[in-house]
């Protein structure tokens, strides 16, 4: 065999050179191959470019869903059900986003305690996080916005951006332990729950429930022998101990817990449906509200719930998911928004 270049016969010397290129190649462990690939994606694309990829695709996927479950709603039946929803379900509804809220307030309290600035008390951390949260998740982009919204108020109080960087990070992580505990204790036992809105089979949800709870159980036994430090480059992080961690995951079931109960007491006003179907609906749309950084999950929230809980008329859904946003959402937003800007006249007028 012969190896044509530049019309030219290859020599012995040529054809070995590339034998040993290609037994180089392929004698390649598979592992190698996927590193190297790995660190090409991140030299050419980027972390920050493939979630905004992913973002783009959550909202564009749910944009989709939701044309196709709304081409047949009929408007009429959705002022109806919106007319006849019972008070008493409102107001219950509303006193449990309150609570909800509450919980909130121990996101920021505990990040700054965990990244050692004490000196902060608890009133300044649960009106900061408060303001950071609802203004972040409404306007999009929650660790931008909301980070913003965070170094405007602890600035006064000696915090930089490496510090909010830490909160921003703490809190996120309290966010997503909580969720992932609640998701996968939830979909563990009823999977049913998640196939509605990923279309994967039972068995295959219940295996990734367990695998999340697994992986959950081994952060905790990681974090038990002594302190972990995370970060590099004059970035780093102490993370929580183990109890402190299982304080945190709490906070985080709290938050979703109460705002999820919320969304049963509205959905159950118009039909019966299962309390656990109803939460744990709610619990993986807000995940994917969250993920896909839209203004307030919108679109998403709404597409997942609709296909969590099609045994619910699409217009009773929709009218409980109008009255949950403006109590969870377009209420509290507006509040924020005259909070915070309340705090920027009195602090612009007292400079003066």
């Amino acid at each position: 065999m012969t190896i044509a270049r530049n019309n030219s016969v290859a020599t012995p010397c040529q054809l070995g050179a590339v034998n040993r290129a290609s037994t180089a190649i392929i004698g390649r462990r598979p592992l190698q191959i996927a590193r190297a690939f790995a660190r090409a994606v991140r030299q050419r694309v980027g972390w920050d470019t493939l979630g905004v990829v992913f973002s783009i695709s959550l909202v564009a996927a749910a944009c989709v869903a939701l044309v196709h479950l709304l081409r047949d709603v009929d408007i009429g039946k959705v002022g109806t059900a919106l007319s006849a929803t019972p008070m008493s379900s409102v107001i219950v509804a509303g006193m449990l986003v309150a609570v909800s809220y509450f919980t909130l307030t121990f996101y920021d309290f505990f990040a700054l305690r965990t990244i050692g600035r004490t000196h902060i008390p608890y009133r300044v951390a649960a009106f900061t996080g408060l303001l950071s949260y609802t203004i972040g998740h409404n306007v999009g982009a929650t660790v931008f916005t909301g980070g913003l919204v965070r170094f405007r108020i602890y600035k006064a109080w000696g915090l930089d951006l490496i510090d909010i960087a830490r909160i921003a990070f703490i809190t996120g992580l309290t966010f997503w332990l909580g969720n992932g505990v609640a998701l996968g204790v939830g979909i563990a036992y009823a999977p049913e729950a998640a196939g509605a809105i990923n279309q994967l089979p039972h068995w295959l949800n219940r295996g990734l429930a367990l695998g999340t709870l697994a992986a959950i159980a081994g952060y905790l036994l990681w974090l038990m022998p002594q302190p972990r430090v995370i970060g590099r480059n004059g970035w780093k992080v102490t993370l929580p101990s183990a109890p402190l961690t299982l304080l945190q995951i709490g906070i985080g079931i709290a938050d979703l817990g109460f705002a999820a109960l919320a969304m049963y007491v509205l959905i159950s006003a118009y039909a019966p449906v299962d309390l656990l179907a109803a939460m744990m609906a709610y619990v993986l749309a807000a995940l994917l509200g969250f993920a896909s950084h839209a203004p307030g999950g919108l679109g998403v929230i709404d597409a997942a719930i609709l296909l969590a809980l099609p045994q619910v008329e699409k217009e009773q859904l929709l009218a409980a998911l109008l009255i949950f946003r403006c109590l969870y959402f377009l209420a509290p937003f507006c509040l924020a928004v005259i909070a915070f800007g309340a705090r920027e006249l009195w602090l612009s007028a007292a400079s003066r």
